[in-house]
């Protein structure tokens, strides 16, 4: 919902101080539900993988396993780029643009993150030099580990509109949707799924839609979605 920016309310210093203390009160009380949410999120029980996958990368074929890169944790981001799509999804690279320098802090605090997406390794890498992106990404082509983690659909699902996805049977609108997914692997070197977010679960990733949800305009979408994203090499300039 947009709030007016046409003969927006005007007040005094003082009052507006008033105002934004009784936000801030409320800011405060959402950063504890957060921190709360969190912790629930971190107590979730695990599923052990079983099933081997082999990705394809620029260490050739690897693990799930071997994708840790000898940390403990492990974040993928399941990035919209179908074997026979031209390019990566609009959305998803409007996300990645944020995903640059994330590795250099995270793998102080024992996390990995990837991309996988299951368009061959070749395209990743074409489409990757062109956004001027520089975290991993890998290949699952070949592999059933984007259908096992519900982001990639058969020709029968997205015909039927029918498939799990976001925790529900639904029409999952595309062959291949975006997700989040977390593995942790312990000492014994056996991994676990510990957690997967879909649709809207992504956007607290949304680094632009923070910002944007600052100013007075805020996201200016009126209730149709991010129709205005490209990719950052094709706005006017």
């Amino acid at each position: 919902m947009n709030v007016a920016v046409d003969n927006h309310t005007v007040v005094s210093e003082a009052e507006w101080l008033k105002a934004r203390g009784k936000l801030l009160l409320k800011e405060k009380e959402f950063t504890r539900r957060q921190e709360e949410l969190n912790l629930e999120r971190r107590s979730l029980p695990w599923v052990k993988v079983t099933k081997e996958y082999l990705f394809e990368g620029p260490k050739g074929r690897q693990t799930l396993a071997d994708l840790f890169e000898g940390r403990s944790q492990l974040i993928v981001y399941h990035f919209m780029f179908g074997p026979n799509d031209k390019a990566g999804c609009t959305q998803c690279s409007l996300r990645a643009d944020g995903f640059n320098g994330i590795n250099a802090h995270l793998k102080h605090r024992d996390v990995t993150m990837i991309c996988v997406s299951r368009a061959p390794y070749e395209k990743l890498v074409a489409y990757k030099a062109r956004m001027g992106w520089n975290f991993p990404w890998v290949s699952s082509g070949g592999t059933d580990f984007n259908f096992d983690y519900h982001v990639s659909f058969t020709p029968p699902e997205t015909a039927a509109k029918k498939a799990s996805y976001n925790y529900t049977i639904q029409d999952p609108d595309n062959a291949e949707r975006e997700g989040h997914s977390v593995f942790f692997k312990d000492k014994n070197g056996d991994v676990f799924h510990t957690y997967s977010c879909y649709s809207r679960g992504n956007e607290i990733f949304n680094i632009h839609y923070h910002y944007l949800d600052l100013t007075p305009k805020g996201r200016d979408e009126n209730g149709c979605g991010p129709f205005w994203v490209q990719r950052h090499d094709e706005y006017d300039q």
